[in-house]
């Protein structure tokens, strides 16, 4: 929910993000052929299993990069008005009455 004080230039810092997943890649795709190439397959299975986060990862941040910006509103819209009092999905008026949970003991 709005609440009028976001700041009017608010981004995603999705070119360092970019970055540091590249980062990221490299050293997982070091990890898994050198730990490979040791004999290690546990260790290479896990920084295979992370080499596949960050590239999904990575996939995530071009498609956001490749969108280009969102609609913001800018200084001259109000934030929205604050919700009413009781939620959407009760009856106003209608008041349910508290019962302690029964517990089942073994």
């Amino acid at each position: 929910m709005r609440t009028g004080s976001e700041p009017a230039t608010a981004r995603s810092a999705l070119r360092a993000r970019f970055w540091l997943s590249v980062w990221g890649l490299v050293w997982t795709i070091f990890g898994t052929a050198a730990f490979a190439f040791a004999g290690r397959p546990g260790w290479a299975a896990a920084c295979g299993v992370l080499w596949l986060v960050v590239t999904v990862d990575m996939a995530v941040i071009l498609r956001h990069i490749r969108q280009g910006p969102h609609y913001q509103p800018g200084r001259d819209i109000p934030p929205y008005p604050p919700p009413e009092d009781h939620p959407p999905y009760r009856r106003p008026g209608r008041r349910t009455q508290f019962r302690p949970p029964r517990h089942r003991h073994p």
